[in-house]
């Protein structure tokens, strides 16, 4: 069923299923990998009560954490103090926003100390669980916020599938920062990622042959299950947190499959990853596969020509005509119907607060 519904040629993605065709490419495979950098912030956090959140109107409490997994965000809002300094905030949410905490700081308290002790203050609540770990998606504080949660027994993740924490910013931009008297439309800053040229791929990441295909999105969402239920490697998220929840369910996802003869190792070297997107890139004819907050790889090949450029150019159209929802998927060939894991992604920029 995979192969059947999976392989159709990218051309068909927009319109009607046709042929199946494979690019056979073989994945670049060159040693070297690197961790992503951090700047140290010199600034520090702040003095405001923190809010014991609880979302909406249903008066449900969000304020204790049962969850193995945080998204966390710790940065300058739209505001200004009375001094004329910017506001900073803490969030932090699980995937289901069934636990949410907020914290103003000022600017004057921007440090890791500041930040273990809210972290703390959270895992002191009666019936609070420590998460394992929690992803974080601005790569400037990455010092300030590794330190804090390795003190208090958090593995830091850095990562963009901070889907969750991202759409809970924008929300707050209408719905708490426009309204608050100390919001200024002068103090964004708006924020950027610092993404360098693709590096060669690891060895371990490398496969034998790649292919642009698509799935219905009902069909992909039952597959899913399997990552769900840890019976394949993979990832996945809740569609409401990228507002795609109303796509209809019969729309074709663009995706890549990789295939390989040891797809299961391949799998697992790829799930230790925090992939973000896989990226169509013209100029280079590469796929660039991007992970963790600022990462990105060569992934994979083609001969510029028009044929091939068209292609990716269609692929790259189909990916935002679903708002930028995609997947990559491994299996062992392009005729076998096994699947040995499959990540859903979301190519889409950071909150720009």
């Amino acid at each position: 069923q995979w192969a059947a519904h999976v392989l159709r040629p990218v051309h068909s993605m927009c319109q009607q299923p046709a042929q199946r065709h494979t690019r056979r490419q073989g994945l670049e495979a060159v040693a070297g990998h690197s961790e992503p950098v951090a700047m140290q912030s010199a600034l520090t956090p702040q003095d405001e009560q923190p809010i014991a959140s609880t979302s909406g109107t249903d008066d449900v409490d969000r304020s204790i954490n049962t969850s193995n997994l945080w998204e966390i965000d710790f940065c300058s809002r739209p505001m200004v103090d009375e001094r004329g300094k910017k506001v900073w905030e803490l969030l932090i949410c699980d995937s289901s926003r069934s636990f949410e905490y907020s914290e103003y700081f000022a600017n004057s308290k921007i440090n890791s100390a500041e930040l273990r002790r809210a972290v703390e203050a959270i895992l002191a609540r009666p019936g609070a669980v420590r998460p394992e770990k929690a992803r974080f998606f601005r790569s400037q504080m990455q010092t300030i916020i590794t330190k804090a949660l390795t003190e208090c027994g958090i593995k830091p993740v850095p990562s963009r599938r901070c889907f969750t924490v991202m759409s809970w910013i924008q929300e707050r931009m209408e719905s708490v920062y426009k309204l608050d008297p100390r919001y200024s439309d002068k103090s964004q800053s708006l924020f950027s990622l610092d993404l360098g040229p693709p590096e060669a791929l690891p060895d371990a990441l490398r496969g034998e042959q790649w292919a642009f295909v698509q799935l219905p999105l009902r069909q992909l969402q039952t597959m899913l299950k399997g990552v769900e239920e840890a019976d394949i490697f993979g990832n996945t998220f809740d569609l409401a947190t990228i507002g795609a929840d109303t796509l209809p369910k019969d729309i074709l996802i663009p995706g890549v499959a990789v295939f390989s003869r040891r797809a299961l190792p391949l799998a697992a070297w790829t799930n230790g990853l925090e992939i973000a997107a896989v990226k169509a890139d013209v100029l280079r004819s590469s796929l660039i596969l991007e992970t963790g907050v600022n990462q990105r790889w060569k992934y994979g090949g083609w001969k510029p020509n028009q044929d091939a450029i068209d292609e990716a150019e269609n692929w790259e159209d189909c990916k935002q005509g679903v708002k930028g929802l995609h997947f990559l998927a491994v299996q062992p060939n392009p005729d076998s119907e096994d699947l040995t894991g499959l990540w859903l992604l979301s190519d889409r920029e950071p909150p720009q607060v």
